[in-house]
Formats: structure tokens, sequence, C-alpha cells
């Protein structure tokens, strides 16, 4: 699908003046300007790195409290507390490297701008009229789209993650409630670039592609490498 739309803006493609012609319409549109606004500064860097950063540090202590109410208990059971962190891995578990995967969401941010900036750059799509005093000459695809996906879309794949990782169940009312959430904060701010005369529509577009491939490696690295000698558990 990126590789289709980048081939569409890039040769001023039947999708791109069809594009321009709807972010026209939607930047004229009936959308609140104030609430456009509040959904596009979401994928502000500013804004989306420090909820990711928070997720993060939670992610980094959570074994760290899962060890205190470990050795806690086997306080209270008379037992060794140096064997009591051991009892928090699942019986005849390998050791599992509970760091990995805050430390791969921290890479796929940084992922994104080595991504998206090049291509801006080879692409060189002038942006909507809004922009056209712009110091940069390049709007395929949105940085401010990607790096809202990635982040939040990181933050509810840790939190996820985490309840996995601690053996709680995970129930599909709340999984899908968080799904649900992140996917209107991103359709927020896609509408709200687009209405604000930030990007064209294909940006966004384009932008919430690469974030699937960049979610889809981060998954597949913390199934690959969370445990030792095979797949994850979790």
């Amino acid at each position: 699908m990126f590789a289709l739309l980048t081939w569409q803006v890039a040769a001023h493609g039947a999708l791109r003046t069809l594009d321009e012609r709807c972010g026209l319409a939607l930047g004229g549109s009936a959308v609140p300007a104030p609430v456009a606004q509040f959904f596009a500064d979401l994928g502000n860097i500013s804004v989306a790195l420090p909820v990711l950063l928070v997720a993060v540090a939670a992610a980094l202590r959570r074994p760290v409290r899962a060890q205190r109410r470990a050795r806690g208990v086997a306080r209270g059971a008379g037992t060794d507390p140096q064997e009591a962190p051991r009892a928090v891995e699942s019986p005849g578990a390998v050791p599992v490297r509970r760091w990995l995967p805050p430390v791969a969401a921290l890479g796929a941010m940084v992922l994104v701008p080595a991504v998206v900036v090049p291509a801006k750059v080879w692409i060189g799509r002038p942006g909507p009229p809004r922009m056209a005093g712009a110091p940069h000459d390049g709007f395929f695809p949105s940085g401010h789209a990607a790096t809202a996906a990635v982040a939040y879309g990181l933050v509810a794949l840790l939190l996820l993650h985490g309840r996995r990782s601690s053996g709680r169940t995970v129930r599909r009312p709340g999984a899908a409630l968080l799904t649900g959430a992140v996917v209107l904060v991103n359709v927020g701010v896609g509408v709200g670039l687009v209405r604000q005369g930030y990007h064209w529509p294909l940006d966004v577009v384009a932008s919430w592609c690469l974030s699937g491939v960049v979610l889809t490696l981060w998954s597949a690295v913390c199934a690959r490498w969370y445990e030792p000698g095979g797949v994850g558990r979790d």
C-alpha cells in the first residue's frame, strides 16, 4: 500500500489529484478548528514522546515491583528472599528478557524519523496552501501522523504485553477498548492535520502504513527474543 501511494504521489497520478481535492474539501469543512488543532497537536513529538516514556518507565519498573512482592511473600513464608525472584518466572521457564519490550519500543520510535525524513526529502511533495511558506518542501509521508501512530500504538502494546507477561489475563473487552481508543486518537490526529491544512490525506494514510510495519517489527522482535531459545510465551 505504501509503495502504491508513493508511486501515485511521485508520478502525479489520479490518486494524488483526488487526494488534493479531498484535502481542500476537508480543510474547508465544518470540523471545529480548536478540536482539529487539539488532535493535530497530539502528533507533536513533544506530546507523544513523553506519553511513550511514561509507558516505557512503567514497563521497566514492572519486574522490579514483581521481585519486591516476591521477596515480601518469601519473608512472610520464612523462606530465603534471595530465592524469591526465581518464583516470578513460570515453572521451567528460561530467563526472560523483561527489558526487551520497552527498549525495543524506544528503538522503534527512533526508527520513525530515520524512515520518514529521507522519504520526505526524496519525494519532495508540496504541502497544502497553508504550508506554502514552509521552510521545507516535503510533506509525504506525515511525520506527525507516524509519530502518533507509533507512539500511542506502542503504549497500548506495552500495556497488553505487561499484563500477559505478568500472568494476568487480558480480557477481550479491555483489549478491544484500548485498541479502539488508539485507533480513534490516530484518526483524530489525521483528520486534525488535514483539517488544519498541515498535510494532505494521503500523507497521513502513508504514515499509517509505515507505522503498521514498525509496530509489526516491534512485535516480531519481542516474540523472537523476549525469551531465549524460541518465541516468547506472551
